[in-house]
């Protein structure tokens, strides 16, 4: 072949960005060249770190310098605002490229079968974190009446929402958040937030730094009650041979051992209280019931058969996210994820989905650090290369990369680049100067594509 490998990545979140990086970083970026594209629905790239990243860890979005690094290299081009399958699918794809890397994480609530979900005040985490981090597909407000909030979920995410539900608006006002989400915060009412996890503080999946961080804030008193400090023989094994769950089960000691401090905001860890059914009346939430757990010597829990109601105006589960299927390929329904080994789709048959890959969440589902896709984009892409080298890879027909652009010009597909985002990142950054403020979030869709020059 006397062309560079045309890859296509659909979804430029830190997943796919790695698999690009991982491409260019490969022998065949030298000889005969890789050439790749980024299809990205949102108008503006990095995925889960724009929308699924609380704004107050500007940490975490500090992974956005390394990820610019990659998009800056020549070989790589952005088409933000294109959506798969609506503007792009498949076949169209297969048609322009030799492999196609699908990289599009997970943006929905995994359900939890319990009654009382469908009441009014029982929200999805996922889409509270869309909303505060200035999506532009979900409503612009969010209401924020209740005094007594429960969290379901002891994940960093349950963290995110619990904090920023008790977190004041002034404290959120330095970081990025658009103006709804400000004003929105603002008519907060929240003064006791509680988490509640059914097993104990050795399987809490919290990372200990973010767990740390909750103390941080002025306004917030993290209460652990004592009871709730409790290890079993698997417990025991797990600190033991896990360095980062003895440091969160070392933290939440600590905290459930001090005095209750005078902090306006309190935050509330629960843990052995397994969430059985959402109260509700006049099909608004009322109360949470849940059923108190014991550790059953393993690190498992099984249940005491002792109840007790919880007095909250509204609870947010955030007990897992969901990808969305993606037409044209298998799926896996109670994983949600798409069938794979080593990266390369697999059909029922067994068979791979010719020129097919999946990387990041899609193909393993939502765990783990942003990082951690890294090793998947590595395993996925070298997979690929063996592909071609062994001349697995159908040729496309289109192989020129002006067809790409004359394909969404005819179907009037407006699409930014990643020229555009410069534009977008530099008045999203004019916009916040005049407060003393690294940047302000411009949340309408329209607003992103004029700005980005789309």
């Amino acid at each position: 072949m006397h062309r560079p490998l045309r890859v296509a990545i659909v979804g430029a979140g830190p997943a796919g960005i790695y698999a690009a990086d991982a491409l260019l970083k490969s022998d065949a970026a030298a000889d005969p060249g890789v050439s790749i594209d980024l299809f990205e629905r949102m108008p503006a790239p990095f995925g889960l770190i724009r929308y699924g990243v609380a704004p107050d860890h500007p940490r975490i979005k500090g992974i956005i310098t390394a990820l610019h690094q990659v998009l800056d290299k020549p070989q790589i081009r952005l088409f933000g605002n294109v959506d798969y399958p609506r503007d792009i699918n498949l076949d169209d794809l297969r048609s322009f490229y030799d492999a196609v890397i699908f990289s599009t994480g997970a943006t929905a609530d995994r359900a939890l079968d319990i009654p009382g979900v469908q009441l009014d005040g029982s929200y999805g985490a996922a889409d509270f974190v869309s909303w505060y981090d200035g999506h532009p597909d979900v409503p612009r407000t969010w209401p924020l009446e209740a005094e007594k909030v429960a969290v379901l979920g002891v994940g960093n995410v349950a963290l995110d929402v619990a904090r920023i539900l008790a977190k004041t608006a002034e404290e959120l006002l330095p970081t990025e958040i658009p103006p709804n989400v400000h004003d929105g915060l603002r008519a907060n009412r929240a003064k006791e937030i509680h988490v509640f996890g059914r097993r104990g503080p050795a399987q809490a999946k919290f990372s200990p730094m973010e767990l740390r961080e909750l103390d941080h804030s002025p306004t917030i008193e993290v209460i652990v009650d004592p009871e709730d400090i409790d290890y079993d023989d698997g417990s025991i094994a797990t600190r033991r041979s896990n360095k980062q769950a003895d440091m969160v089960a070392k933290t939440l000691e600590n905290w459930a051992i001090r005095d209750v401090g005078e902090r306006p905001h309190k935050l509330f860890l629960h843990f052995f209280e397994s969430p059985t059914e959402i109260l509700g009346e006049d099909g608004k939430v009322v109360g949470l019931r849940t059923e108190r757990t014991a550790l059953d010597g393993t690190g498992n829990v099984k249940g005491t058969g002792t109840f007790k109601d919880w007095d909250v105006t509204a609870v947010y589960r955030a007990v897992g996210y969901l990808s969305d299927k993606l037409p044209k390929l298998p799926w896996d329904v109670e994983s949600g994820t798409v069938p794979d080994k080593g990266g390369r789709v697999i059909e029922e048959t067994g068979a791979h989905l010719p020129s097919t890959y999946v990387t990041g969440w899609i193909r393993r589902g939502p765990v783990g650090l942003i990082g951690h896709t890294k090793g998947d984009a590595n395993e996925t892409v070298a997979n690929l290369l063996d592909d071609h080298a062994n001349d697995r890879l159908p040729a496309p027909v289109s192989p020129a990369p002006e067809a790409v652009d004359a394909f969404l010009s005819e179907r009037n597909v407006r699409f930014t680049t990643w020229e555009g985002w410069y534009r977008l990142d530099a008045a999203e950054k004019a916009l916040g100067e005049p407060q003393g403020r690294e940047r302000v979030k411009l949340v309408e869709r329209a607003d992103m594509l004029r700005e980005s020059g789309a």
